[in-house]
């Protein structure tokens, strides 16, 4: 899965105005964007089933859940219906065991709500989850046009690796407290979870 996970990732999206488009036409009733309940999990294995071509990251979502502690799992809901999710598990950089960092994926939305603004608001919210839970950084392996509206920027300016083989230009980085990563360096862990896919 990694290796279809870094392509698929580094594709390049076509740019778009997530602003304008969030609530707009086409977007009946009201999204939210809240903690994933239990009850939510059959939901939530149907997002990434249709967002993606195989079961790989709704699986991943399973083991994470299992798993990875902290974790910060978003939907969004419209209409009273799950239509996006993100996740965010630890990640380590091995020589700096102290630091707190997250790493965001997977990130899925129905297809029929795609390019709608979703996948930013949960973005977006999760980043604040992060925060909340005094988190120094989050990376993400992902579109170098989409990531960087966040305030992502290549991890290897940072010195940070990707134990993946991924374009430096998907392998992202995002402080949440500036200055957090000088002086360290190294190659980021994935959660273990992850070596199963």
């Amino acid at each position: 899965m990694i290796r279809r996970f870094v392509q698929r990732m580094a594709r390049p999206r076509q740019p778009q105005d997530w602003r304008a488009r969030v609530g707009g036409p086409g977007n009946v009733g009201r999204m939210i964007v809240r903690p994933e309940r239990a009850s939510d999990r059959p939901a939530v294995r149907h997002v990434h089933a249709t967002a993606f071509t195989t079961p790989d990251e709704a699986d991943l979502v399973d083991a994470l859940r299992a798993l990875a502690r902290p974790l910060v799992s978003l939907v969004a809901e419209a209409d009273g219906v799950v239509v996006g999710h993100v996740m965010f598990s630890p990640v380590a950089l091995p020589a700096h065991r102290e630091l707190r960092l997250m790493g965001l994926a997977p990130l899925a939305v129905v297809p029929a709500r795609q390019r709608s603004g979703i996948g930013s608001a949960l973005t977006r919210a999760g980043l604040e989850r992060c925060r909340d839970l005094d988190v120094g950084a989050v990376v993400v392996l992902g579109h170098p046009d989409y990531y960087p509206r966040f305030g992502f920027t290549r991890a290897d300016a940072f010195g940070i690796g990707c134990q993946f083989e991924a374009p430096p230009a998907a392998w992202m980085l995002l402080e949440l407290v500036p200055g957090y990563l000088d002086g360290a360096g190294g190659t980021a862990r994935w959660h273990a979870a992850f070596d199963a896919f």
